[in-house]
């Protein structure tokens, strides 16, 4: 009976769609996360009576045939990269992108990773760095005396130091830009890495065409809308149900043929 399996493969589909609304629910305030969202594809279909064939001499064809499906697969699993909203944090070293782009984080590995979360810090030796510690390309070094910070929306640091009153400029944030950015792998705490589907990394500056602006002070929300991840749910639960009722009708025809005499 295909329909067992059928019904099997429309299960193990939507059990899929839960843990990915599951895991965007989850990742509600986690800053400068991208939602997910699964697609899924009709698996192959076996044709009982294939159309376009000829059904007598005469050469008439067969219209429509018969052609039966045997269930669904999971196509993809992709990155939706809306903005998120932009939250005031009142840290001199938290930064919000606003448009496209990604901050470069170098990994103790030597391998450069991406992030939008801005949520900044200085470490020991006055660099800009993670919350992880790692160092934020291109590694700007903020002087231990610097009474104030300013990061500008192009992305220049400038540091006013004690008796001076003109700022200084001590380094210049980039951004790093992919032709597809769902192509990015990402690898957990709030970091991507390049791959052959992204497409390598075009590094500009902050303003420049094709490249987002710099907020000082605040982190980019995740762009999760709780509402529609409920009714996703609540649509992806009854499907689930759905499809288990295909496989309890499908027991029940088999038993009903069983208590045949």
């Amino acid at each position: 009976m295909r329909s067992l399996s059928i019904g099997a493969t429309g299960m193990l589909a939507q059990q899929l769609n839960v843990e990915v609304i599951s895991n965007n629910l989850a990742n509600m305030s986690t800053t400068g996360f991208k939602r997910q969202r699964a697609e899924f594809q009709d698996l192959l279909y076996e044709n009982i009576k294939r159309m376009g064939t000829t059904s007598s001499d005469a050469g008439t064809v067969i219209p429509s045939g018969i052609q039966l499906g045997t269930g669904v697969k999971t196509g993809s699993v992709y990155r939706i990269m809306g903005q998120g909203n932009m939250t005031s944090t009142d840290n001199t070293y938290d930064l919000g992108i606003q448009g496209r782009g990604y901050f470069r984080v170098l990994l103790p590995s030597g391998e450069e990773a991406y992030t939008r979360a801005g949520a900044f810090q200085l470490n020991g030796d006055g660099q800009i760095v993670t919350q992880d510690g790692y160092t934020v390309q291109p590694g700007i070094v903020i002087p231990q005396n610097a009474t104030e910070v300013a990061i500008s929306a192009t992305g220049e640091v400038a540091v006013t130091l004690p008796n001076q009153v003109n700022p200084q400029v001590v380094g210049q944030l980039d951004l790093a830009t992919f032709i597809n950015p769902a192509g990015l792998a990402a690898t957990g705490d709030n970091l991507f890495l390049e791959t052959p589907a992204s497409g390598t990394a075009t590094v500009g500056l902050p303003g420049d065409e094709g490249f987002g602006t710099l907020l000082q002070g605040y982190v980019e929300a995740a762009n999760v809308n709780p509402v529609q991840e409920i009714t996703n749910l609540i649509s992806a639960q009854r499907a689930y149900e759905l499809n288990s009722k295909v496989i309890t009708a499908s027991d029940e025809m088999l038993q009903t043929i069983t208590q045949l005499r």
